[in-house]
């Protein structure tokens, strides 16, 4: 096969044009090709009155050595990469038949904890995967009930914690800019086709899944996991990590697992992917001297637009267009004051929704159908933590738990904000940028569910990042117009961007100080969303599969 890319044709261009795109790149007739297939399709909307699109296509064609030596070398033609998956390691018959006290477990039911019960179960482990919550179709009705006031939050099961990970009530997005030379991202996509997700995430430049198809997907990997010889446990919560001192470069072996429930397992290989806020786990790993340490984040408010304004500012006279959809901005402004405020998970046409995991703090995010089609479009508009900031919080100096104390901290401060009653604190951009509190908002409805306070988010967050935030807002309206608009509606808070600490791991992906543990995904601060935290799922599942082996 050949991968010919960078294919440029007209928003409006004919079902026929990319083959005969295809004919004249290679300079060949209709009947050399065999086989054509989309690699990718991205848009090029630079000039907003003459919108292009871009294809990236794979071909089999007659007499392809002699072609692309015809062709010489070009980066716009070449042999297609092989993107086959193939496993790493075979779990020995020997090692796991009938002996569960030697099987791997997962941790997490996360996108990469998922991801690493896949790929294990595919090579013979049988592996255990233990998440504290929900299946998702419970968690969705925990979940849906809380956003309509109707139940007080689970701290067990939320918009946070169940089956899927934080990623499954938001938009779905399966983007990324991790390195990946293996293609891994490949293999998460493709299995989150044969689990349920359409089959356009394999071609589109930026694929989403949406939260209602995200519901079935992770379904899906569940059924194969079992099929496959696994085993997932829910209502399990990891309470502590029982490690036996060593010598040796590592300073201890894990041998088991203690749970909430007062179950005890055996292991001695673990893939930990307890997502971005499981905070009491990352307070555990402390206290039983796993290595962790802390790392910057971002927090700010979530920002919304009448979707309408968002596509005419991006797509201009083709708003509308249904090659197109609905438009997304990326923006990022660096302050005078030294910060940097970006945007962060943006959702066209959907709703900002609370993600809080505990009693009495108030969280946001934002989240998609895969239709995309409510009326708003929703940011992160988030500012990069500095050092500084969490030095108020820090208990000692290098205190890995500052990041949790800020976060909890501004997530109560945005409860009491509200109202003390999950509703959040919201503002009119107008309002904000001339720092008085908003009475009440205006033509522009905020979507947030529970419900919103109209209040003042200057009492909220820290006042080096409200004056970058007021910098930021006039910036970007130079880029996307309208985004100034002053009925835009700000809603707080936004911290949960990504984990609060890191679990250091060498080259093996192993604990720097732990035999047997494998730290991955985004809460142990190896990823940012859900294709990177599939790709490390796997990297950490491959990792294991040779240790076990190696000792086997």
């Amino acid at each position: 096969m050949l991968r010919l890319s960078e294919l440029k044709l007209p928003l409006d261009h004919p079902e026929d044009a990319l083959l005969e795109a295809v004919l004249k790149r290679l300079r060949i007739p209709p009947n050399d090709v065999f086989e054509q297939r989309m690699v990718k399709r991205s848009i090029d909307a630079r000039r907003r009155d003459q919108i292009q699109l871009i294809y990236s296509v794979d071909v089999r064609v007659r007499g392809e050595a002699a072609l692309l030596r015809r062709l010489g070398k070009t980066s716009r033609v070449r042999q297609a990469p092989d993107t086959t998956y193939r496993p790493v390691a075979q779990a020995p018959r020997t090692l796991l038949d009938g002996d569960d006290a030697h099987r791997p477990v997962v941790v997490g039911a996360g996108p990469c904890g998922y991801f690493a019960a896949l790929l294990l179960a595919q090579m013979g482990f049988r592996p255990l995967l233990l998440e504290r919550g929900e299946p998702v179709k419970q968690r969705t009705l925990q979940t849906f009930a809380f956003w309509r006031g109707e139940t007080v939050i689970d701290p067990e099961s939320n918009a946070q914690f169940g089956e899927g990970g934080a990623g499954t009530f938001s938009d779905g997005k399966l983007y990324s800019q991790v390195s990946d030379p293996e293609h891994y991202g490949r293999k998460v996509l493709e299995e989150l086709v044969a689990s349920g997700a359409n089959a356009d995430i394999l071609t589109l430049q930026r694929p989403h899944i949406g939260t209602f198809k995200l519901a079935t997907v992770v379904r899906g990997l569940r059924a194969r996991i079992e099929a496959l010889g696994g085993e997932v446990r829910f209502g399990s919560r990891v309470e502590r990590l029982r490690l036996a001192a060593i010598g040796g470069e590592k300073s201890h072996q894990l041998v088991g697992l203690d749970l909430a429930n007062g179950d005890a397992i055996p292991c001695r290989h673990l893939v930990l992917a307890p997502g971005h806020s499981a905070r009491d786990c990352f307070a555990m790993l402390e206290q039983v001297g796993v290595q962790i340490e802390a790392k910057m984040f971002s927090v700010g408010v979530r920002i919304e637009h009448p979707q309408p304004l968002i596509d005419a500012a991006r797509w201009g006279p083709s708003a509308g267009h249904p090659r197109l959809g609905p438009a997304e901005y990326k923006l990022v402004h660096h302050a005078t004051n030294g910060r940097c405020v970006y945007s962060f998970c943006m959702c066209p046409g959907g709703f900002v929704v609370g993600a809080t995991s505990e009693l009495g703090r108030v969280v946001t995010n934002g989240m998609s159908q895969h239709s995309r089609n409510e009326r708003n479009a929703n940011s992160g508009l988030v500012v990069q933590l500095e050092p500084e900031d969490l030095a108020p919080y820090e208990r000692y100096a290098g205190d890995p738990l500052a990041g949790v104390a800020l976060q909890r901290d501004l997530e109560h401060r945005a409860y009491l904000l509200g109202g003390s009653s999950y509703a959040a604190p919201a503002q009119r951009l107008e309002d904000f940028l001339a720092n008085q509190p908003s009475e009440s908002l205006g033509s522009i409805a905020a979507s947030y569910q529970p419900g919103v306070q109209p209040s003042d988010l200057n009492a909220l967050l820290p006042p080096p990042m409200i004056a970058a935030l007021r910098e930021a807002l006039p910036a970007f309206a130079r880029r996307v117009r309208g985004y100034d608009h002053p009925d835009a509606v700000l809603t707080g808070v936004e911290t949960r961007t990504s984990s609060p600490v890191r679990i250091p791991r060498d080259a093996a992906l192993e604990s720097v100080n732990v035999r047997g543990l494998f730290p991955a995904g985004e809460g142990a601060g190896y990823a940012g969303g859900i294709l990177s935290a599939g790709i490390d799922g796997i990297r950490a599942a491959e990792a294991l599969a040779l240790q076990m082996v190696a000792n086997a």
